[in-house]
């Protein structure tokens, strides 16, 4: 059984049934969640942060899986998801982002990874719609893109296709029978008996009433609200408004735009520690617009289409909880941070092995429940992958 229907919970269920395991999710709205807000950007590459190496490399065989995870996809559900090879180009406005840029760009290339510096100059070359400030920049065409709230109704159509059983309400509580986990009470009263249970309900998973304080997931809601536009169908001279993603540091504030083939425009985001509020706030609207003009002018200028707010599910690590934990029977998929669209294929391959065989691949073991165990002493330190158990 999978509590929650999010993009995570729909793979692992999607995976599981793959793997010939009966399988049932419980979500009043399977196909919602964090990705009904997100952007989808691929961006394994551009999004490197100092000290998450383990992660990137995780990010990156899951990146490598999308080509043929989308195919695969489009096929079991008979739909388009919208992932599109058009790169990513990250710019700066002022000395001091210009500098950031390039100590990542020499992070990237100690990492392996490919990325191009360009002038000023030649980020307005490739998108004409940039600021004239615009100080120079790294073009990385092996970050992508996918359309979130199509990849989650093609997971969804996929599941039904599958067999997998959809109770649309929620989770209540836990059951546990024998010192394991047995299933699951649902909000309308309905108790459902599993051999297996994974938790991937996102910022919620902490909040699951029954699983033992043990294993309970240090998962935490980090809002971010999100504006979506709508792009000219070609400017003078046919260019696009905007070809690939763009992305830039304004006053500290991260800001990414990216375009669709559909000629909606996503423009986000903010990160605001703020609990379960999902309020869209004019401060928040303000402040994406504002530095959205400094990287893009024109944007003022398009229709504004949309204005939503989701929770990230943050861990105190920014990496995942994947895999068994130490109450036999329960496994966890949760806690992707800003990376849950682009873990998708990943984590449901990694589920679905855990489910099948009881084995950990081994490229998830640095993202097992188990570093945050109160064997660490109850601080939330990670273990590392030496300290964890096989």
């Amino acid at each position: 059984m999978v509590i929650g229907g999010g993009v995570i919970g729909l793979v692992t269920a999607w995976r599981a049934a793959g793997r010939g395991l009966r399988a049932a999710v419980a979500d009043p709205a399977p196909g919602g969640g964090a990705a009904s807000v997100a952007a989808g950007m691929l961006a394994a590459v551009t999004e490197l942060h100092y000290g998450e190496e383990t992660l990137l490399d995780l990010n990156l065989a899951s990146a490598r899986r999308y080509p043929d995870f989308t195919a695969e996809l489009e096929e079991a559900s008979g739909q388009r998801i919208g992932y599109r090879r058009c790169g990513t180009l990250a710019v700066a406005l002022d000395a001091d982002d210009r500098a950031y840029l390039r100590e990542l760009h020499a992070l990237q290339a100690r990492c392996g990874l490919d990325s191009q510096w360009l002038t000023g100059r030649e980020c307005r070359r490739l998108e004409p719609m940039l600021a004239p400030g615009v100080r120079g920049g790294l073009r990385v065409d092996g970050d992508h893109q996918v359309d979130p709230r199509r990849l989650a109704s093609a997971l969804l159509a996929a599941c039904e296709r599958a067999g997998v059983v959809f109770h649309r309400t929620w989770a209540e509580r836990l059951t546990v029978a024998g010192g394991r986990a047995a299933g699951a009470e649902l909000g309308d009263g309905t108790r459902v008996a599993a051999g297996q249970v994974v938790l991937a309900g996102g910022s919620r998973s902490g909040r699951l009433a029954g699983v033992p304080e043990a294993v309970l997931p240090p998962v935490r809601p980090v809002k971010g609200q999100v504006l979506r536009l709508r792009m000219p169908d070609a400017l003078p001279g046919g260019q696009a408004f905007l070809s690939r993603t763009v992305r830039a540091v304004v006053r500290g504030n991260p800001v990414y735009l990216v375009p669709r083939e559909s000629g909606e425009l996503v423009l986000g985001a903010t990160s605001e520690e703020l609990g379960w509020d999902t309020t869209v706030t004019a401060g928040g609207v303000y402040e994406l617009l504002r530095d959205a003009h400094e990287l893009v002018p024109g944007i003022t200028e398009l229709p504004l289409t949309e204005s939503r707010a989701g929770l990230r599910p943050g861990s105190p690590d920014n990496a995942p909880l994947l895999g068994p934990t130490e109450l036999p029977g329960l496994h966890l998929a949760t806690g992707h941070f800003r990376n849950g669209v682009l873990l998708t294929p990943v984590t449901g391959d990694v589920l679905a092995e855990v489910l099948a065989t009881g084995d950990l691949p081994e490229a998830a073991r640095p993202f097992s429940p188990a570093r945050f165990s109160p064997a660490c002493g109850g601080t939330g330190r990670a273990r590392t992958l030496e300290e964890q158990p096989v």
